[in-house]
């Protein structure tokens, strides 16, 4: 009986370990030959372009200069994003773009998700009418608001003028001071309907026992809410915010289509900042510096977005 222990002990010395990921990719080698293509297309299309955007970014490449003579400048591009009061410029809209954005589309969404939990009548149709937003093509909601803003047709400065509430149309995304609120409230008006989807999902999780039994134990509707409701809440509410701040971040076709980034660069964000620099001034070095710099800040929400997950996917196996 030693000797056969013996034995099966000295063949698993020799037998390769294959608890590393290396060893668990060679055991599973069949499952992965399935899923090659697709791994192929995405080295094609997504790792290929990234790898080449980080290249770029260490070129300057003059407007008239073809892209194969590109001239190398190493951390030049970097070194005059940051020095620049563009940049800053363009930092600070796009903070408040975001912000502004994904915290009152989270409110408004909330609040409309524990309005339509209710059950009263037409709740369906209302639904259905808060919904309409988020259905809408952002191209063609773009080119409403632009119409709705204008200065001298805008159905807005028309009604105001009418009430005596205005001299004359005031100019919504004409003026530096106005044009990035402007599309911050389109923007919200576009968004709120998601999460207020999102909301209405986790709403259904909350149970009903722990409301009825906070109900008889006397607490009020807040109590309810803030002790019942809202902790049942509060991982779809992270992964909401999340989801409404990487959208926001890498928002472009609001803010191009209404104004494309003016007047005077107030209205510019970091995504159409970008499109301005790569392929209406063609500084694709610099462009690709920013590009950069953006999808690092993104990986940053990924890693956030990925860690509410996992730890979702924890507490409900707990």
């Amino acid at each position: 009986m030693t000797t056969v222990t013996g034995k099966a002990e000295a063949r698993d010395r020799l037998q390769p370990d294959r608890s590393g990921l290396l060893g668990r990719i060679w055991e599973h080698r069949a499952d992965y030959a399935y899923v090659l293509p697709a791994i192929a297309v995405m080295l094609i299309v997504i790792a290929y372009p990234i790898y080449y955007t980080i290249e770029l970014s260490f070129f300057n490449t003059p407007p008239g200069l073809q892209l194969r003579d590109k001239i190398f400048v190493g951390v030049n591009n970097y070194t005059s994003i940051l020095a620049s009061e563009v940049f800053w410029q363009v930092t600070l809209n796009t903070l408040i773009w975001t912000v502004a954005s994904t915290f009152f589309s989270f409110v408004l969404g909330f609040a409309a998700a524990l309005a339509l939990h209710r059950d009263f009548i037409g709740r369906g149709i209302l639904r259905a009418i808060l919904i309409i937003p988020w259905v809408i093509s952002a191209v063609a909601a773009s080119y409403i608001w632009k119409w709705i803003y204008h200065s001298d047709f805008g159905i807005i400065g028309a009604v105001l003028v009418e009430l005596g509430w205005a001299d004359r149309p005031p100019n919504f995304i004409d003026s530096v001071s106005t044009v990035l609120p402007s599309l911050i409230v389109v923007n919200i008006w576009r968004e709120f309907p998601f999460a207020m989807i999102m909301m209405m999902a986790g709403l259904q999780t909350v149970p009903d026992q722990l409301l009825r039994a906070a109900k008889v134990d006397g607490a009020n509707a807040w109590q309810r809410f803030w002790h019942v409701t809202f902790p049942h809440l509060r991982n779809v509410s992270t992964v909401t915010i999340l989801l409404l701040a990487v959208a926001n971040f890498n928002s472009f076709i609001i803010p191009w289509i209404m104004t494309g980034g003016g007047p005077s660069n107030a209205s510019h964000i970091w995504i159409t900042h970008i499109y301005e620099l790569a392929f209406g001034r063609q500084r694709w070095g610099v462009a690709s510096a920013y590009s950069v710099l953006l999808f690092l800040i993104l990986m940053a929400f990924g890693y956030f977005y990925v860690r509410a997950l996992s730890g979702n996917e924890r507490k409900d196996g707990a």
